[in-house]
């Protein structure tokens, strides 16, 4: 395993990590025995836009030459991402060096998980064969050296994003994308969050550790997080394969040891009013910007406001079919999603966004209240959402200027303040 740490309370700097991306590839190259000649890089998307994944990328085409490789970021539902995505994520990076990942098509499927499995993992509570489904870019055996690069960050469905994620999710097709998110949500999301060993995780790696044993890949993960310094870089790591106990499955569990200090916040005291602002050039649709709910949920008291200031959601879904599934049914709670599982087929046969309707609801616990310019108040609430006017919002808690990451007073009184809930996960310490 490759890894490199910024001390307690410092950060990495950019000639760290373009050592770090030198080291890899040197490492890399001695294994090999020669440089590698074809490259695939799997990135995340702009909803990792924090993640430091776009300047390693960038390093990485660097070293190699723009000939070498080609770039097909971990996508998942999202939608592909465009020339202003990239351009914002990847700096300068040509466009042309970018394929695009489609979850309903272009996979190939290498075999299954048995039910029993998957039984084992749910205790009981699900019965499925989880499908070996990865995009074919990804399964040429032409590639000396797939580099899987992400963050590692508490996450709703695995409980600590990326690793075997990026590509079992990430370049995966819909039915492993439905099955796993429906395992979390049986699971529960907050007995999953933060945590590197889940049921969903064990599900993903076995996946991996099944069907990609013939693929060279190498997981380089990062750990980002805001401090009194700002927006850092915590930690980069490195290890081949996904094989339990190997080096990709050590730089893991080393990355999500420092993210679990970096990114998760217990609080002394629940909080009664929360404030989320989603960065707009990160969140376009619900289906990201909840993180907002999920990353702020097990701080909330009961009764607790949440206010999302959302102003570049423009939809539900990034996929046209869930995106009217979400209209169609709305954030209501966990019976009502299962009624509509029962009673819809399409619902049904999409599990995935039953999973995301079941992480998005309060189930009455606290309120939640998006507040957007593009989506109208007929459709935030039609979706079973609170609505206020953007604007309206931020006069409302007085944040004319930048306000605090945490606790700050506002005209209405004491409220607590997140700039972005990609970056952590925050908890009652009594929880």
């Amino acid at each position: 395993m490759l890894s490199l740490e910024a001390a307690p309370g410092s950060r990495l700097e950019a000639e760290n990590l373009a050592s770090f991306a030198e080291e890899l590839l040197a490492a890399e190259s001695r294994r090999l025995g020669r440089t590698p000649q074809r490259v695939l890089l799997v990135p995340p998307d702009q909803t990792r836009l924090h993640s430091m994944a776009g300047p390693l990328t960038r390093e990485i085409v660097r070293l190699l030459g723009p000939d070498a490789v080609r770039i097909l970021p971990a996508t998942g539902t999202h939608r592909a991402m465009g020339e202003t995505e990239i351009a914002a994520m990847f700096g300068d990076l040509d466009p042309a060096l970018f394929l695009a990942h489609d979850h309903r098509r272009g996979n190939r499927r290498l075999g299954v998980l048995p039910a029993g499995f998957v039984e084992a993992l749910s205790g009981g509570r699900l019965s499925f064969e989880f499908p070996g489904d990865y995009d074919e870019v990804l399964l040429d055996p032409l590639w000396d050296l797939v580099l899987s690069i992400g963050q590692v960050v508490p996450h709703e469905v695995v409980g600590m994003a990326n690793y075997t994620k990026n590509l079992v999710v990430g370049l995966g097709g819909i039915e492993a994308i439905d099955y796993s998110h429906w395992l979390g949500a049986v699971a529960g999301l907050e007995s999953i969050m933060g945590r590197a060993d889940t049921p969903v995780r064990r599900l993903l790696d076995e996946s991996a550790r099944r069907f990609l044993s013939g693929t060279n890949v190498v997981y380089a993960l990062s750990v980002v997080s805001r401090g009194e310094d700002g927006l850092g870089l915590r930690g980069l790591y490195a290890g081949a394969g996904q094989d339990a106990g190997g080096a990709g499955e050590e730089a893991f569990l080393a990355a999500a040891a420092r993210a679990e200090k970096e990114n998760i916040r217990d609080l002394d005291e629940p909080i009664r009013t929360c404030v989320v602002r989603l960065d707009p050039a990160e969140y376009r649709s619900t289906w990201l910007g909840n993180k907002a709910i999920y990353r702020t949920r097990m701080a909330l008291a009961d009764g607790a406001e949440l206010v999302i200031l959302a102003p570049g959601i423009e939809r539900f879904g990034e996929d046209p079919g869930i995106d009217a599934l979400i209209r169609r049914h709305g954030y209501r709670g966990t019976e009502a999603v299962l009624e509509g599982v029962r009673r819809d087929p399409e619902l049904a046969a999409c599990l995935a966004a039953a999973a995301h309707l079941v992480h998005g609801s309060s189930e009455g616990r606290f309120r939640i209240t998006y507040c957007t310019e593009r989506l109208s108040r007929a459709e935030v609430e039609g979706a079973g959402f609170g609505w206020l006017p953007l604007r309206g919002a931020e006069a409302r808690f007085g944040l004319g200027a930048a306000p605090a990451e945490g606790w700050n007073e506002g005209p209405e009184g004491r409220f607590f303040y997140v700039s972005n809930p990609a970056l952590g996960l925050w908890r009652r310490a009594a929880r």
